[in-house]
């Protein structure tokens, strides 16, 4: 967990006032996934879109009970700001455990599903899922290794939703 501390704090060391306030706005956009959940619903309702989606909406529900309520209470890992109340706080304290990054694993478990099927947005998607994640060890509420976790485990739940949608594994009746 040393090095751990040492990216964070080489991290800590880049804040200035604006990217202070950049980051806060950022990370707030994950809040529960709830900006994700609304582009998800957003796409449902286009037949265009809907795979999308669903796939979106989908992925999100499969992280919420395997990384937020399943390994974050298996592992039980503190946050950085939980071991170092030294470093001055931009957020208020989350509470629950800190890995997997929570934020992390629904960004990117929405932006992944929406690269597979639309590139151009999906690119956006993944740069802003990206800096959601960034800003959560920018504000210490996270260590490198639950946002390597969260980054891993959405964009492998997307994959593994899509392909279930598209192939018409499961869900045939809701997405068509």
């Amino acid at each position: 967990m040393d090095w751990e501390f040492e990216i964070l704090y080489l991290i800590q060391e880049m804040r200035t006032p604006a990217l202070d306030s950049f980051m806060a706005t950022v990370t707030h956009f994950g809040d529960g996934g709830i900006g994700w959940l609304v582009i998800g619903i957003l796409l449902t309702l286009f037949k265009k879109t809907r795979k999308c989606g669903w796939t979106v909406l989908f992925s999100m529900l499969v992280c919420l009970f395997v990384g937020n309520i399943g390994l974050k209470n298996l592992v039980g890992r503190l946050r950085p700001c939980q071991i170092d109340a030294g470093v001055r706080m931009l957020i208020s304290t989350p509470g629950g455990y800190s890995f997997p990054s929570g934020h992390t694993l629904h960004a990117f478990t929405a932006a992944t599903a929406i690269f597979l099927y639309y590139k151009k947005p999906g690119v956006i998607a993944l740069i802003f899922a990206a800096l959601i994640a960034f800003s959560r060890m920018y504000l210490f509420v996270h260590f490198p290794t639950d946002i390597l976790a969260g980054f891993a485990l959405g964009a492998a739940m997307a994959v593994l939703v899509y392909h279930c949608i598209t192939k018409k594994i499961v869900l045939k009746y809701f997405v068509s």
